[in-house]
């Protein structure tokens, strides 16, 4: 059984930090997105706003689901996955794009920070199994 005193593992440590980083780096694509959707000329409004509202509220998820797992929360294991998992798609299509120096990082990213979350150091201190 593991404290809430007790050290978090580094794995879990780093899933933290990699989400966070990720929450961080979203919310600079929201602010460009805020900027552009401000300054355009023409645009769908409803389109602009839905990306830039998922831009937003994807960032806040990243960002309390890195908290919830830092205070050792395993609730929030499962839906961090998911956003994770959400990684390989947009980086697949990135690489059928072209754009495969941005995707192919991306699709590594969300493979490794599932990895850390399902890891045995980071499964103890969720307190699974």
């Amino acid at each position: 059984m593991t404290r809430d005193c007790d050290p978090l593992p580094d794995t879990l440590r780093w899933a933290v930090r990699l989400l966070r980083g990720e929450a961080a780096a979203l919310a600079l694509l929201a602010g460009w997105l805020i900027w552009a959707d401000l300054t355009a000329t023409r645009t769908d409004l409803v389109s602009a706003l839905l990306v830039t509202g998922f831009a937003i509220g994807t960032t806040a998820a990243l960002w309390a689901l890195g908290g919830a797992l830092a205070r050792r929360r395993a609730g929030a294991r499962a839906p961090a996955i998911v956003l994770q998992l959400m990684l390989l798609p947009i980086g697949w299509f990135m690489v059928q794009a072209g754009l495969g120096w941005l995707g192919v990082p991306l699709m590594v990213l969300g493979v490794g920070v599932c990895a850390l979350l399902l890891s045995p150091p980071t499964t103890r201190a969720l307190g699974f199994g």
